[in-house]
């Protein structure tokens, strides 16, 4: 269910509030671009930010609008366990298709801890589960002992890995077997994964270019190389320009000049600086967007 290309939306917003009908046309728009599922509610949605009701509301939205013509993976991480029970519970209760669960922040938990987050909210809600590595926001690394002991818990699915090590991917690939998921967390590492047996990718690039995102993980999947290695230096700019500030910071400036929503953040995100406005304009220009 969870491989090929998945889109970790970014959450609208119109004067403070979730913007519903931009979320409604955004989430039809990449759906209708070929992606393989969506995922609200994660990084990229500014989850961080959203109240309780607002993430629940998110994740409903994104369930109705999908009708089920895509898998929906919702976000429901947090650093409190028994909250990423409650949001996990919630998020099934709405007819979410599973649940993407971020690593605990701040806590930085021994491996062991980990293992027994997951575990507990996997025993506690019958629902397909993703784990999100990405130290750079967490404080704290998976370990690929730590992922191989999980592929093994059931409901645990697999991993959204943004470790940005390929020796790292390669050993969970090599250790969890492939009924284990492995899904690149890094739009621009995504063709050198497949290529270690990656599954595909949670990406933050299909906010602006889901079709041609899709078609670089088409190809890769196939195993047509030479077609997936063209497209991913054809994106390769745009990639890097959705990330010369905070994600999603650029990304949804970019969606904005597309207009496809407002540029607003929330704080303590700030505003796309003039200089990295430029930046993402010129390769959205460069690479025929605008």
């Amino acid at each position: 269910m969870f491989r090929g290309t998945f889109s970790a939306l970014i959450t609208p917003f119109k004067d403070g509030a979730l913007d519903e009908r931009c979320f409604r046309d955004l989430i039809e728009w990449q759906i209708q671009e070929g992606v393989n599922g969506i995922v609200p509610c994660g990084s990229t949605g500014e989850a961080a930010t959203l109240s309780h009701d607002e993430h629940e509301q998110a994740i409903k939205i994104a369930i109705e609008q999908a009708r089920g013509r895509v898998p929906v993976l919702a976000g429901t991480g947090s650093n409190c366990t028994a909250e990423a029970i409650r949001l996990t519970r919630s998020a099934r209760e709405a007819g979410a298709d599973g649940a993407l669960l971020i690593s605990p922040y701040y806590n930085k938990p021994t491996q062991e801890g980990i293992f027994q987050h997951y575990k507990e909210i996997a025993a506690s809600v019958d629902l397909p589960l993703v784990v999100y590595n990405i130290p750079g926001r967490t404080g704290s690394n998976i370990m690929p002992e730590t992922l191989a002991r999980l592929a093994k818990v059931p409901h645990i699915a697999g991993v959204k890995e943004s470790s940005g090590s390929m020796e790292q991917t390669s050993e969970i690939v090599h250790l969890c077997g492939e009924r284990f998921v492995v899904l690149s967390g890094d739009d621009s590492l995504t063709l050198p994964l497949i290529s270690l047996g990656a599954q595909g990718v949670i990406s933050v690039v299909t906010n602006v270019m889901p079709r041609r995102m899709c078609e670089l993980v088409d190809h890769a999947m196939r195993g047509d190389f030479a077609r997936a290695r063209k497209v991913h230096y054809e994106l390769l700019p745009v990639m890097r320009a959705m990330f010369v500030e905070t994600n999603p910071i650029p990304v949804k400036y970019a969606a904005f000049l597309l207009g496809k929503c407002g540029p607003e953040v929330r704080l303590p995100l700030t505003p796309l600086s003039r200089a990295s406005q430029q930046r993402v304009r010129t390769a959205m220009v460069e690479a025929g967007l605008l």
